[in-house]
């Protein structure tokens, strides 16, 4: 037992330590059988077939798709010391700043900018915040906020947040509901990443993050839409979303309530089918949810 606490700070042997425990709500979550992972797959970048959701504008505000990463060779956010949060900082910060075109952009440390810039960015729905109980119990805001920050290009559609609940959360977002052009923009910053950073990855769990829900593809594809008819009728939305393998919650995050019949609604499974096929989940969940609103009465 002695050597448990060095391995739980190793991210692959930290999962495979515990499985006993972990495995359970592992398969339970991701409704999967047993616990293994495919190869990654993006999909055909050149022809995805993710034409427009909502071309009209009517129902989708926005469309966000979003993966997290950890590096390779550091331990989970709870174990972390300063100095290494602040190594994983420096690393990625150099990364970033060799992306190109559309995605060139800047970075934003959460130690340096004033409380005004900051209130900001968090009114803009860009910046996290330290205000998770269970993360905070967890260790998660340790030595907050140093070496904690966030990247983005110009025209706010491609972000990066560092060390928060994970090392690395990369996010393409942007209005409307054109779910393959957010989707194109995020595998291209992945792989323009990959080229300068090595990600943690186990074969049974896929990439590795500081959350049992979050692993595998760790792909979480959302869409902020209004349903007003279906918000009078809930049952028929949650199942739904149910049939679907998709997860409704409130437009503030998770545990919070839908306001103005404005959901966030996202592919809930991430373990056990690659980055594409759970593209196609979310996506055809929602299209089925458009047209159940309006056939609604």
């Amino acid at each position: 037992m002695s050597d448990l606490p060095e391995l739980w700070k190793k991210l692959s042997e930290g999962y495979e330590v515990f499985k006993e425990l972990l495995d359970p709500v592992i398969m339970d979550y991701h409704k999967v059988d047993k616990v293994e992972h495919p190869p990654c797959d993006f999909g055909p970048q050149d022809k995805l077939g993710f034409d427009p959701l909502d071309a009209t504008g009517e129902f989708i505000v926005s469309t966000r798709v979003r993966v997290g990463r950890s590096h390779e060779g550091y331990p989970f956010p709870p174990v972390s010391t300063d100095e290494q949060r602040k190594d994983m900082e420096n690393k990625t910060i150099a990364a970033l700043n060799t992306l190109e075109g559309e995605l060139k952009g800047k970075y934003y440390s959460l130690e340096t900018m004033t409380p005004e810039e900051n209130q900001q960015l968090i009114d803009d729905h860009f910046m996290f915040k330290n205000d998770d109980k269970m993360l905070g119990d967890a260790g998660g805001y340790n030595g907050w906020p140093k070496a904690r920050g966030i990247f983005f290009n110009d025209n706010k559609t491609f972000l990066c947040w560092i060390n928060e609940e994970d090392h690395l959360r990369f996010i393409s977002m942007q209005k409307g509901g054109d779910v393959g052009e957010v989707y194109k923009r995020l595998v291209s910053a992945i792989k323009q990443l990959e080229k300068k950073l090595t990600f943690a990855y186990s074969k049974r769990h896929g990439y590795l993050t500081f959350c049992p829900t979050n692993l595998g593809t760790t792909l979480r594809a959302s869409v902020h839409i209004k349903v007003p008819k279906l918000a009078k009728n809930e049952e028929v939305l949650n199942k739904i979303c149910a049939d679907n393998k998709l997860q409704p919650r409130g437009i503030h995050g998770e545990h919070t309530e839908s306001v103005g019949g404005v959901y966030d609604i996202s592919n809930k499974r991430r373990l056990g089918l690659t980055e594409y096929q759970a593209m196609q989940e979310m996506y055809n969940g929602i299209k089925e949810i458009i047209q159940a609103e309006k056939n609604a009465k």
